[in-house]
């Protein structure tokens, strides 16, 4: 059974997010993304492929390495399907900030 990737799922790992950080600056290699971890390399190439898989990560080969790169345009489908609830949460605390307003005014 070959089970899809849940791209929320490859956010949520710290780890993965800061190879997302590391790779938005500049495409780099395994080896060179790993050097970044205190953790063992094949802990390093599961994240990575995890993270191809979800295509939030793009692989390109250079010769004998391969590149990774990041794919803005996935991060966006995330950033869209968060966009509404950020406004939702906005809206909230500006209704309870002019709450607070009212109220310390009235003291």
């Amino acid at each position: 059974m070959n089970l899809r990737r849940d791209v929320f799922q490859a956010i949520a790992d710290p780890t993965r997010r800061a190879i997302l950080l590391l790779v938005a600056a500049q495409s780099m290699t395994a080896g060179a993304i790993a050097a970044n971890f205190d953790t063992a390399r094949p802990t390093v190439s599961k994240h990575l492929q995890i993270l191809t898989e979800c295509e939030l990560l793009q692989q390109e080969q250079q010769g004998r390495e391969i590149y990774y790169h990041f794919n803005p345009k996935k991060m966006k489908e995330v950033a869209d399907f968060i966009e509404p609830f950020r406004k939702m949460w906005d809206d909230r605390f500006n209704k309870l900030e002019a709450i607070m307003k009212k109220y310390k005014s009235k003291k």
